[in-house]
């Protein structure tokens, strides 16, 4: 009987269930979202083995199997979960507001102006406009929001 042979007959559930908590750790260790779908079949192999003890050649084709299963399973639901949560505009919080309209409270003058919206208070460029005047966001330049006057 090899070493491989020994390890594996000796694994059981206990073993199984050792090697899933290790591969959490692992994901703590190296993020990245892969080591936790291992961690997730190690765990399943010992839940099928405390219910019916397995040879260790099924472990091991079954462990494969669900690592599969689990990884694709795992992928789909980070990719449905990150379109549903994500925010696309996190970083880039100036074009949040592109076709929104806005009344100035200060003039354009000389091209550049600024504009409270919300809580921040942009730098805009655009043409010269008295206050008062209502403006729709263009466009995004750098840090600088683009306006013009709204119709």
């Amino acid at each position: 009987m090899s070493t491989f042979e020994q390890i594996f007959q000796g694994f059981g559930v206990w073993g199984w269930w050792f090697a899933g908590i290790l591969l959490f750790g692992a994901e703590v260790l190296v993020p990245g979202t892969f080591f936790l779908w291992f961690g997730v079949a190690a765990i399943l192999v010992g839940v099928v083995n405390l219910i019916e003890p397995l040879i260790w050649q099924t472990n091991i084709i079954l462990f494969a199997v669900l690592s599969i299963i689990s990884v694709i399973a795992g992928r789909w639901f980070m990719r449905r979960r990150e379109s549903a949560v994500g925010d696309p505009g996190l970083n880039r919080r100036g074009s949040r507001y592109a076709g929104h309209i806005f009344v100035l409270k200060d003039p354009i003058v000389a091209g550049t102006g600024w504009l409270s919206v919300d809580d921040t208070v942009w730098q805009i460029t655009g043409p010269d406009l008295p206050a008062g005047t209502r403006v729709i966001v263009e466009g995004v330049e750098g840090v600088r929001l683009r306006v013009r006057q709204a119709d």
